[in-house]
């Protein structure tokens, strides 16, 4: 295993206590008018990273040396805020596709608070990390957004020159990119809807786990695409997931699935953390 420096160790855990306490307000929204409710037991334990090309080892090296060097200075910490506690979000523009000597980034940017757009403008961690990290290295800023599992194919091809999307390190991933190191750790939960009561008497990550195993083929949960969460419901031998016998049902993000949830479409969602608390909370707050 790798070692890692204690100033990431200790923004790993910044970063996920705040994911907790975020999941606690969100799991929390007025009862009376909420739709959707996140089961707060993590289901997997994850690592975030950036990816690139296999021969690009020069970018690799610059990565890994600017995010080491805003985890010193404090700069990670306050994008993190900005997110998960009491920041103002810094809006990013990407410049236009075709751009010289652009730094492009792939990402799918319906993965808040990660990255997601606001009009023509984009948010979230890694938006913003992208931007630091394209003026760092003195160059403009492409994003191209795109289906989640189109983001590590892009990157291995060269059509795109980093991965930033909230992409979990898998072996399956490796084969095909390399990884930067991990900036954020990662988990799967289930979304249900407000007054499912099925999960009420969970005291456990496992709990919760052997519920979902003993469901029939009749009940269906909803995914993103390329996610750990269809890994999951799916099987994967190299997360040692063995699969649910629950109908897995794809989407092309979190948000529709948990839409398709409330309608009463599917009957619950496995996605990731962050994202399913901030869509859980948007969506009690339209309600």
């Amino acid at each position: 295993m790798k070692k890692f420096s204690k100033i990431l160790v200790i923004v790993l855990a910044l970063a996920t206590l705040v994911g907790a306490c975020f999941a606690f307000a969100a799991c929390n929204d007025d009862e009376g008018t909420a739709v959707a409710k996140v089961i707060n037991y993590r289901l997997t334990e994850e690592q975030y990273a950036f990816c690139v090309n296999k021969n690009d080892t020069e970018l690799l090296g610059q990565v890994n040396a600017f995010m080491a060097e805003i985890q010193a200075n404090g700069t990670f910490a306050e994008i993190i805020n900005k997110y998960f506690g009491d920041g103002t979000p810094t809006p990013v523009t990407s410049a236009a596709e075709g751009t010289a000597n652009a730094l492009i980034v792939a990402t799918n940017a319906a993965f808040e608070p990660f990255e997601y757009t606001q009009g023509n403008q984009y948010l979230g961690v890694d938006m913003e990390i992208a931007q630091l990290l394209a003026d760092h290295l003195g160059r403009p800023l492409v994003i191209n957004n795109m289906d989640f599992d189109s983001v590590v194919p892009s990157v291995e091809s060269g059509v795109c020159d980093i991965g930033m999307a909230g992409l979990t390190i898998t072996p399956d991933r490796e084969e095909q990119v390399t990884f930067a190191n991990p900036y954020y750790n990662a988990s799967q939960v289930v979304v249900a809807k407000a007054g499912d009561t099925t999960f009420d008497g969970c005291e456990s990550a496992d709990d919760v786990a052997a519920i979902l195993e003993s469901f029939g083929s009749d009940v269906r949960i909803g995914y993103q695409n390329g996610t750990t969460g269809g890994f999951y419901i799916n099987g994967d031998a190299d997360w040692g997931f063995d699969g649910l016998t629950a109908e897995g049902v794809p989407y092309r993000n979190g948000s529709l699935a948990v839409q398709d949830m409330i309608n009463g479409n599917i009957d619950y969602v496995i996605i990731d953390e962050a994202p399913a608390n901030r869509i859980v909370s948007n969506m009690n707050a339209l309600a």
